[in-house]
């Protein structure tokens, strides 16, 4: 026998493989109590049901922040982005913002995206070998996501490090033998604050065409956003705006060398870009899980939830769910009935899943087009320190 819980997602063998897992607890104990204190959903279903349950909020994660950040927090204070808000701020901070990510907009940028791909590849196609993350994945969404906000696209660098030590953090919240990380995320978040805090007074001096002029415009506007939130909304557009992508072109490629059959597929027929990319969203999600509180007292799955527990919706495993997707360990680039949650469901479905999807086709179409007998490099690939954004830190291939 082991002492080891039955969903331990710091373990590294969870962030090498977490599926195994998922498989335990979806069969085992679908409503697992952690011994850390919440409860992990893990069946398709009970996940579905949390996400659109408006008794289930975000807003309750405030008073977490507060006790893992405590007075230092409150001294750089700004408001939780809309990520962490329910309506009616939610709804007031996201509709700002959601005409710049609509489908219709992002197929404008089409063209672009092309182009910014064809740049990343001539730079290695003569090399027969690359790092993906390092010379596609990355590059690719920051870049992207650098010009709508209108942030020198040559400052993305500096804040590479600040944003992955945000996003490890994602793991740490209320666990206090991981006050370290939140610590460390903590004063990421502080730096890419101040960061937008110091390119602001420009911007209002000379608007541009651009997210962060249309932010200002609205909280200079003084009845639609305060200055806090706009520092938020920034940060977590910036932050967003590539994560996600960068870890499904990394996931997404890497499950595609894994099954040839799969990758000479799509290679030999580009028509299978949209639902390829769906498929490789459900088969190894950038998000595995998200959260949420009650905001009251509540009965479900046969048990009370207390107002302000944490529940935690395993998304990477409702998307293995069996009761939902034939033979759902197999990857199937021409699967048709893909109800997967890799980009939430709800009022808080990813507001950027347009641009995500369509950098994803273009990247990794352009890939398997371009490089011919792509390979991996390495069987000892290393995954990031992250069990709630999941991704590697490097996918090294030859061509």
């Amino acid at each position: 026998m082991t002492d080891e819980p039955l969903f331990n997602p710091w373990s590294p063998a969870f962030h090498a493989d977490p599926y195994p897992a998922y498989h335990r607890l979806r069969t085992r104990e679908p409503i697992h109590e952690s011994p850390f204190g919440f409860l992990v959903i893990s069946r398709h279903e009970d996940c579905m049901a949390v996400l659109r349950d408006q008794r289930f909020g975000r807003e309750g994660f405030e008073q977490l922040f507060q006790s893992v950040y405590g007075e230092e927090e409150e001294r750089h204070r700004i408001p939780r982005s809309m990520l962490f808000r329910d309506p009616p701020n939610h709804t007031r901070l996201r509709s700002l913002v959601n005409k710049a990510f609509t489908p219709r907009v992002i197929e404008t940028m089409r063209d672009h995206i092309e182009s910014l791909v064809t740049g990343f590849l001539d730079r290695v196609q003569g090399a027969g070998r690359m790092d993906v993350i390092d010379a596609l994945a990355y590059p690719l969404p920051v870049t992207v996501i650098c010009e709508m906000l209108g942030v020198p696209v040559a400052d993305h660098e500096s804040m590479r490090g600040w944003s992955s030590d945000i996003a490890r953090s994602l793991d740490a919240f209320g666990l206090p033998q991981h006050a370290d990380i939140a610590l460390k995320g903590r004063l990421a978040r502080q730096k890419i604050v101040e960061y937008f805090r110091a390119i602001i007074p420009e911007r209002r001096r000379a608007p541009r065409e651009d997210l962060l002029s249309l932010l200002i415009a609205a909280e200079e506007a003084g009845d639609k956003l305060s200055e806090g939130e706009l520092l938020a909304t920034c940060v977590l557009l910036f932050i967003a705006g590539h994560e996600t992508t960068v870890n499904l072109i990394g996931n997404g490629t890497l499950a595609l060398l894994r099954h040839p059959d799969q990758l000479a597929r799509w290679r030999d027929d580009p028509r299978l870009g949209a639902t390829a990319i769906e498929e490789l969203l459900r088969y190894d999600s950038p998000v595995q899980r998200t959260a949420r509180m009650p905001v009251e007292d509540i009965e479900i799955w046969g048990r009370q939830v207390k107002k302000g527990q944490m529940v935690v919706a395993a998304l990477g495993a409702a998307n293995r769910d069996p009761a939902v997707f034939a033979d759902p360990d197999r990857l199937d680039l021409g699967r048709t009935e893909n109800k997967h949650l890799s980009l939430g469901f709800g009022i808080h479905y990813c507001l950027g899943a347009p641009l995500a999807r369509v950098e994803g086709q273009i990247a990794i179409g352009s890939l398997l087009r371009r490089m011919p007998k792509l390979a991996l490099a390495t069987d000892q690939l290393e995954w990031r320190e992250s069990s709630t954004l999941r991704g590697l830190k490097s996918l090294p291939v030859t061509f």
